[in-house]
């Protein structure tokens, strides 16, 4: 990606280009436009002073030797000698009334047909070259009198002051894009720290940045830096905390198998081995178990990306969980029932939640309910919430333990259970905005209610 000294640098220099090309092409025309006013103010100043020159009261022969010594002054000038180069690109012609030439200069050009018409006009002598004239009529001499610049003059004017304009402004324009790399670097000398203060920084080390001073525009920048390595050091104590509790509730079960791996190899029996294997396979069903609560508890730790919530009818979605316990249930020779107390349940909930905290919540009714014991699934409707109750006839808890029922690896009167059950229900109602409480029904057993916060009607 550019880097943002280039395109910024990029983004002013063109900028400045294209400012100096407006204005150039402005100095031009306008160069071009007070050139032109100046030298035909001269043209027809001089054509009045050749005029009153020309007019002054002398005698014929007199004026005759005033015409001679006009022509044989100009005559002698020679512009790489003792003259101007530009004396040859000016010219002047006076005209008799009979249309005798009475005076020009040696770099008058040849028409073919004198100027007639009074007043600035361009003409084309016989060699093909373009003069900018001015002719002058004098009313009481009848003379006519021509005074005339050639075209080139006034374009190598424009040319040489553009020059002289557009090479100062380029090497300006150089110099000042030096300048502003340079106030774009101090500029951006901030940023430049605090990527050497990251790179500096340890790899292991997520404490928050604390760079002062600081300009305000990275304020923002730091604060999210911050909120990240905050959110980053919870993702790592999560998976430090998650591998702490599996290291620690993995070891006994692989212990207890390898003790009944050990029984099976000792056993001297028929009886013995199978009775070995069986307890084998009950220890593995407990690992596998464990482990697929532990990954639950990974994906539904508050820090975790929870899937996306969608428009649901709660009643169908606890009724198709329902199915999928139906045959389990009624294996351990227990009885469902199922009831809604709601017309419109439909909530914007994640589907899968739903289903693995019911069938947590049904399997520790299950686990404490006794022999042909009846779980009653019900869902009703409260002005903030949905609640969600399953209802054992078991034992229920004592008040002294309701608390440590929700503690990771708690596990009260179930040998088989990994003691996440309610964790992992807990968590969720967390997530759908409301909790989870338990109580003893006063028939006997228990009575545990999931809320599901409610959107507004």
């Amino acid at each position: 990606m550019t880097s943002i000294r280039r395109r910024t640098l990029t983004l002013i220099i063109g900028l400045l280009l294209a400012g100096l090309l407006v204005i150039s092409i402005f100095n031009l025309h306008d160069s071009n436009h007070e050139i032109a006013e100046v030298y035909d103010a001269q043209l027809a100043q001089n054509a009045r002073l050749l005029q009153g020159v020309m007019s002054m009261p002398l005698a014929s022969r007199d004026q005759a030797d005033l015409y001679r010594a006009f022509n044989k002054a100009l005559g002698e000038a020679v512009p790489k000698v003792n003259g101007h180069p530009y004396e040859s690109k000016i010219a002047f012609q006076v005209w008799s009334p009979q249309g005798e030439l009475l005076v020009f200069t040696s770099s008058a050009p040849a028409f073919a047909k004198p100027p007639a018409q009074p007043g600035f006009g361009n003409v084309t002598d016989l060699t093909g070259r373009d003069w900018r004239g001015f002719v002058l009529k004098d009313k009481d001499n009848g003379l006519r009198i021509w005074v005339g610049e050639r075209d080139d003059v006034r374009s190598d004017l424009v040319d040489r002051i553009v020059r002289h304009t557009l090479w100062p402004n380029i090497l300006g324009s150089l110099i000042l894009a030096g300048m502003v790399w340079l106030a774009i670097g101090w500029g951006l000398k901030p940023l430049v720290n605090m990527a050497a203060t990251l790179r500096a920084r340890h790899s292991g080390s997520l404490e928050p940045m604390q760079l002062s001073p600081l300009p305000m525009e990275l304020e923002p920048m730091q604060a999210a830096l911050n909120r990240m390595l905050a959110q980053i050091q919870e993702v790592l104590g999560r998976e430090r905390r998650f591998i702490a509790d599996a290291a620690h509730e993995l070891r006994t079960p692989l212990a207890v198998l390898r003790v009944h791996a050990q029984n099976l190899l000792e056993a001297g029996t028929e009886h013995e081995r199978r009775e070995s294997l069986t307890f084998l396979i009950e220890g593995v069903d407990r690992a596998s178990r464990l482990v697929n609560q532990l990954l639950t508890m990974a994906r539904l730790e508050p820090t975790s990306a929870w899937p996306p919530v969608q428009p649901v009818d709660l009643a169908t979605t606890v009724r198709d969980g329902l199915i999928q316990l139906t045959p389990w249930l009624l294996s351990k020779g227990l009885e469902l029932a199922f009831e809604i107390d709601a017309d419109d349940c439909r909530a914007n909930v994640d589907a899968a939640s739903i289903h693995i905290a019911l069938n947590n919540l049904v399997t520790n009714a299950a686990n404490f309910s006794p022999e042909h014991g009846v779980i009653t699934v019900g869902l009703n409707k409260t002005p903030g919430y949905f609640q969600l109750t399953v209802e054992d006839e078991g034992p229920g808890i004592d008040e002294a333990e309701h608390e440590r029922l929700f503690e990771r690896f708690y596990s009260r009167g179930n040998a088989h259970g990994a003691g996440l059950g309610l964790t992992i229900v807990q968590t969720i109602a967390q997530s759908l905005g409301g909790q989870v409480h338990l109580e003893n029904r006063a028939t006997g057993g228990l009575r545990a209610t999931l809320e599901i916060r409610r959107d507004p009607d």
